[in-house]
């Protein structure tokens, strides 16, 4: 591993304990029970009591160990292609958060020159005592300190995950696309779930816990973490059509290297 890489995994480490901290934090300032929003705005404004401050206390933590580098807006779609910025989000997966569901995480990812060079993201109530991923580039990827794999099965018996871009009704190519893609795969596997955060369901391709996952639309906010630590792990990463992904692709596909021709020849139908 490069002098680079070795001051990266112990940067990884100092993060891991940071989001760890963000997380604990919001585990214990919630409820299990659905909080009682009727509205998108009475829910959006509740999120933002919660989220605003994690947020927060996440920059300041994050900034601290690593001063030099640039924090990216959430509302920012796409990442900058130079320098060393970091790209965050203290309440992945709000919905499920809001509904006392366990499916929602805290990730962090420190991007350089456009690529994702360090990632982790830790689900902190996922199967009662959370778990946490972690990646760097040229270093491999852990869940919970133990490196890990894709599990390799025939196309038929694997269950995928599929997602959308948060703004997805108002790209009506990527909305068709999506529709198209799901009925397709459908067909294909045993099953199509959406289990919450895209970052962490791209993530749980890498460690085997799904076979596959893709989606429709530029997200390069929620799919870069996930897609490091899945690629380190060993995953293929790429985009609907086998090529290389980027944070300005306009449709995502990670599976286990066995699976993934087998799941780019069933999306080949979407126009």
């Amino acid at each position: 591993m490069t002098e680079y890489g070795v001051e990266l995994w112990t940067l990884a480490e100092a993060v891991e304990a940071a989001v760890r901290g963000v997380g604990a934090e919001l585990a214990a300032g919630r409820s299990t029970e659905p909080t009682p929003e009727r509205t998108a705005e009475e829910a959006m404004a509740r999120f933002a009591e919660l989220d605003g401050p994690a947020a927060a206390e996440l920059r300041e933590r994050l900034s601290a160990l690593r001063p030099q580098a640039g924090w990216v807006p959430e509302e920012l779609d796409g990442v900058p292609a130079e320098g060393e910025w970091w790209v965050c989000d203290a309440t992945d997966g709000a919905v499920q958060y809001l509904l006392g569901q366990p499916h929602w995480a805290v990730t962090a990812t420190l991007v350089r020159d456009g690529a994702a060079v360090l990632a982790v993201v830790h689900a902190p109530e996922l199967f009662g005592a959370g778990r946490t991923y972690r990646a760097v580039l040229g270093g491999g990827a852990q869940l919970d300190g133990r490196p890990i794999a894709p599990l390799e099965r025939e196309l038929a018996a694997t269950v995928a995950a599929t997602s959308q871009p948060p703004l997805v009704a108002a790209d009506p190519v990527a909305l068709r696309r999506a529709g198209e893609s799901l009925s397709a795969m459908v067909g294909a596997v045993l099953a199509v779930r959406n289990l919450g955060p895209t970052a962490l369901q791209v993530a749980q391709v890498g460690s085997g816990h799904l076979a596959l996952f893709w989606e429709y639309g530029q997200d390069a906010g929620n799919l870069l973490p996930g897609a490091l630590i899945a690629s380190e792990a060993g995953a293929a990463v790429t985009d609907a059509a086998g090529a290389a992904w980027t944070a300005d692709s306009d449709s995502f596909l990670v599976a286990a290297p066995g699976l993934h021709a087998d799941a780019v020849g069933v999306l080949r139908v979407v126009r």
